[in-house]
């Protein structure tokens, strides 16, 4: 690309944020010869962290509130996926683009998409970690990248790529949303993604969206523009039949018990067994049965990646092998720490209540849970549930634990808390656990209030830990 393409261009940045992708945005037109305005609700404190990285840049910066007239005159407006489309300030531009937007409307790479409530992060880690692995092995030319809602904007790596490269790309229902209708100059769907993952339709965001059509209606959007030369993977439950009907691709579908006859796709053979593919009327092992990541939830998402390697034809041994080596990623049920034979860990991204009373089951022996937090008007049933399962339950202070707690009392389930702060429910879970017992900090809810963010709350918990139990962090 020219730098001088954009050169006395007005970009407006809405959404500065920590994430990535309102900074990359601002340096990918700043770089580029903008005219570049960066207006956020926050303030300079709170955003610190991404203005040290924008330094030098020529940016002009508009904090802790909105100008009507920045929105008025600006030729482009990059808006980041927290702002709702129909806000006010986004009806009177121009342009409205997204991060996300701008690298799909150049990417000449081979694209697969993630979606999902939960695990897409996992998977789309999963299915990057093969895809890498099969270019050092020499088995495919080009890189492999990895962006998006894992907080990396695939703006950064858009000018190394090429059509020999593939790009990995999580996305939420907030980005997807964004390209709803969104068409290249060619007439093209702006996602058209080669293979599109649809990890299991749990609620979220209800805060935002209202019900689960609304929010399943953004999801959907992740398949809408494949065709015939692409593959779904989706699964075997009721969201995942619907998206199969729907979408124009070759579908795949995986579960937890053998598909039905004719259905190609994949299925587990319980916590301890591989995961099976049926592909072609042959069926093989294409997930070992040992994963280096805890949980049986998690072997499912191992095999939603693989069924999309597969159909990329990468060799089945090769797709296999490279799962097991699979390390897992931060935030992610992630093992951390051990002191006295206590196992410490950081799931952090459990964001939803079945999230966290997936990580309940994950372990050998029930762990001491960590839960608690914000409020996004979802059902604690749950969690709730998970919690009776726990060896000790300690609450994080907010919005949705004083929700959840009326309900633990109702089911007589005892908890700890709650604590405003982290260094308490740490040493509450010291006193609590013992040899061999797991300690996970699985919140079942938001983070905003305590904390920036999901994963601000997870380095936290992390450093807590480890200060309380005499480490070094």
């Amino acid at each position: 690309m020219q730098k001088s393409e954009y050169a006395g261009i007005r970009v407006l940045i809405m959404g500065l944020g920590l994430h990535g992708g309102g900074l990359e945005s601002a340096r990918y037109f700043a770089e580029r010869g903008a005219d570049v305005t960066v207006t956020d609700l926050g303030d300079e404190e709170r955003l610190a962290p991404s203005l040290r990285k924008l330094e030098g840049l020529r940016i002009r910066y508009v904090l802790g509130r909105h100008e009507m007239a920045d929105f008025e005159e600006a030729d482009i407006v990059v808006k980041n996926p927290g702002v709702r489309p129909d806000s006010p300030y986004l009806l009177v531009c121009r342009r409205v683009e997204t991060d996300l937007s701008l690298f799909l409307a150049r990417n000449p790479a081979r694209l697969t998409a993630i979606t999902g409530s939960k695990g897409k992060s996992t998977t789309a880690s999963a299915v990057h970690w093969v895809l890498q692995a099969a270019r050092s092995a020499g088995i495919l030319p080009g890189g492999a990248y990895l962006g998006g809602n894992i907080t990396l904007s695939p703006l950064t790596f858009l000018d190394n790529l090429t059509p020999q490269d593939d790009v990995v790309l999580e996305l939420s229902s907030w980005q997807i949303g964004d390209l709803r209708g969104r068409r290249k100059e060619t007439g093209e769907a702006l996602l058209k993604p080669r293979a599109a993952i649809l990890t299991g339709i749990l609620p979220d965001h209800l805060d935002r969206y209202g019900g689960m059509d609304a929010y399943v209606e953004d999801k959907r959007i992740i398949y809408r523009g494949q065709d015939a030369r692409d593959v779904t993977v989706v699964s075997d439950d009721s969201w995942g039949r619907s998206f199969r009907a729907e979408s124009k691709a070759r579908p795949l579908s995986y579960g937890e018990s053998p598909l039905p006859p004719g259905l190609s796709g994949g299925w587990l053979t319980g916590a301890e067994g591989p995961g099976l593919a049926r592909l072609g009327g042959e069926v093989f092992e294409a997930v070992p049965r040992i994963l280096k990541i805890p949980g049986y939830h998690q072997k499912k998402n191992i095999l939603a990646g693989a069924l999309a390697l597969l159909d990329l034809n990468i060799p089945r041994e090769f797709v296999r092998e490279s799962l097991g080596r699979f390390p897992g990623l931060p935030h992610r049920l992630e093992f951390f720490h051990t002191f006295r034979g206590i196992r410490f860990y950081n799931d952090t991204a459990s964001t939803i209540p079945e999230a966290a009373a997936a990580a309940v089951s994950a372990f050998d022996r029930p762990p001491i849970l960590v839960a608690g937090g914000t409020d996004k008007q979802l059902d604690f049933s749950p969690l709730v549930s998970g919690a009776a399962k726990a060896k000790a339950l300690i609450l994080l202070a907010g919005t949705g634990t004083d929700r959840l707690m009326p309900l633990l009392r109702a089911r007589g389930i005892a908890f700890q808390g709650a604590f405003d702060a982290l260094e308490p429910a740490v040493a509450a879970a010291l006193r609590g656990a013992a040899s061999g017992d797991p300690v996970v900090l699985s919140p079942g809810c938001a983070s905003f209030g305590m904390f920036l963010n999901e994963f601000d709350r997870g380095a936290k918990w992390k450093a807590a830990v480890l200060r309380l139990t005499g480490s070094i962090f």
